[in-house]
């Protein structure tokens, strides 16, 4: 079953890089640096709301979205939005922003 859109159509997930992902992958960012690994993923259309401010939440609900676990500075969980996945290969997301720039989960 997919998801509807707010025009009541169905969304296509099967497409979206998101569907190529799964927990456990590494994350690096648009810099090469190693941002983290992939704890968590939801495709475009979720109901599964991200633990992070209003706005940025639905957004992230709408494109899809990965929760990471970080590293080094950013220990902290982030999120990232199905928009800044640039590629997935053997293994590895690459991100198109700077880890950064990701969102960061709710303290």
């Amino acid at each position: 079953m997919q998801p509807i859109d707010q025009f009541e159509t169905a969304v296509p997930t099967e497409s979206s890089v998101v569907a190529r992902i799964d927990a456990g992958m590494i994350v690096t960012d648009s810099a090469g640096d190693d941002a983290g690994t992939v704890s968590a993923v939801q495709l475009p259309g979720t109901d599964v709301r991200p633990d992070t401010v209003a706005g940025v939440a639905e957004m992230l609900m709408a494109t899809g979205y990965l929760r990471i676990d970080g590293t080094g500075a950013l220990s902290s969980d982030a999120y990232v939005s199905g928009e800044h996945i640039a590629d997935v290969t053997a293994g590895v997301v690459r991100l198109n922003v700077r880890r950064d720039e990701l969102e960061r989960a709710a303290a």
